[in-house]
């Protein structure tokens, strides 16, 4: 009998207050899982510790099988290349099988979670404000946003089934970064729309600065509107439904036939726009940012004074301009590391980098 050890890949963050959330969850889990199954956590930047940390303790508990899982609610560059590249190194090297789980993805148990954050929001909101029928109120779904078009699609998916399961008058899809509508030009279309009241529900599983940055554009956009009641609610962060998903990820790979975890995969099938990255090298491109948390000097959010009320990530798009010799990794976490082009992997240049209502809107609305 092989020893079964589970590890969930989480991305990290500078953010010490997402990183305290991830635990909490990870620390929820076991209580989902067989209970002779050990489990571990790590990230793949920022903080600690690191996937390779979260292997080892497994390791020296005996464990001979390991069943990974992204701690991600979509699949795009970090679940597609990077984990699985820390993953298959590790395996090589110490002779020791370790599968790989499906995300999060579009989940009915996601959507009921998701629902949930909104359902709590609405009535808050009809207490505070009086009621509005869902018929005469938007719903604004917010994603991470990758320069994935799986991933984004399927944002807009899990919001479709959202309005519809609902019944919102109308819905529209953001994304936080990378590609577009970003959240403020999206905000700035659903408040044209004449509906009484805008729903914003950020799709992500914890906080940290993206959850500020969207928090903060509903606050500027609800000012310039204030006939509209702007409701913010809740991210999904430990509802019931994530922790069951993330459990079914781990003990689905244990079954006769595990399901596969790249169906529309840009890597592996040609995606329209998208057709040049087929057959793209597998390589985690994080090694740089690897255990760096958000205790290192100078890298919390919470230090930078270059926004006046949230972090609008404007900077990052700035240097971006001004060493355009240098490439830059988008990531978006409201700062910036620059490298030159002769280090060992690049990324494609996104296909709608000039796209209006993408990173080009937030340049333009400099104030």
């Amino acid at each position: 009998m092989s020893k079964i050890g589970v590890m969930i890949c989480g991305h990290g963050s500078r953010s010490q207050a997402a990183v305290d959330e991830f635990s909490v969850l990870a620390k929820k889990l076991p209580g989902y899982l067989p209970a002779d199954w050990e489990m571990e956590y790590g990230y793949l930047e920022f903080a600690n510790p690191v996937i390779r940390d979260g292997l080892d303790t497994l390791r020296e508990k005996g464990c001979d099988r390991i069943l990974a899982v992204p701690g991600m609610l979509f699949a795009a560059m970090h679940s597609k290349n990077d984990i699985p590249t820390v993953l298959n190194t590790y395996a090589a090297k110490h002779g020791i099988e370790v599968s790989y789980g499906r995300e999060l993805g579009v989940d009915p148990k996601m959507i009921a979670a998701a629902g949930a954050r909104i359902a709590e929001a609405v009535e808050k909101a009809d207490a505070e404000t009086g009621p509005v029928p869902l018929h005469e109120t938007c719903l604004v779904v917010i994603g991470r946003g990758a320069s994935d078009p799986d991933a984004n699609g399927n944002v807009a998916k899990i919001a479709r089934m959202l309005q519809e399961g609902m019944g919102f008058g109308w819905c529209e899809v953001g994304y936080s970064g990378v590609t577009f509508p970003l959240v403020e030009p999206c905000l700035n279309h659903a408040a044209k729309l004449g509906y009484k009241r805008i729903i914003v529900f950020p799709y992500f599983l914890f906080t940290g600065i993206l959850i500020d940055r969207i928090y903060g554009f509903t606050d500027q956009v609800a000012a310039a509107h204030p006939d509209i009641d702007f409701v913010k609610a809740g991210y999904l962060n430990d509802h019931d439904d994530v922790l069951r998903t993330f459990a079914e990820r781990i003990t689905e790979q244990f079954g006769e036939i595990p399901p596969p975890n790249c169906a529309m995969c840009k890597y592996r099938t040609q995606v329209l726009g998208f057709e040049a990255e087929v057959g793209a090298v597998q390589e985690s491109h994080h090694h740089h940012v690897e255990g760096q948390g958000a205790s290192a000097p100078g890298s919390n959010v919470a230090d930078c004074q270059l926004c006046d009320s949230f972090c609008t990530g404007l900077c990052r798009l700035e240097t971006q301009d001004h060493h355009h010799h240098h490439h830059h990794h988008g990531d978006d976490h409201g700062h910036d590391h620059s490298h030159d082009h002769d280090h060992d992997h690049h990324h494609p240049v996104y296909p709608h980098a000039d796209h209006p209502h993408g990173p080009q809107s937030a340049r333009k609305t400099r104030s």
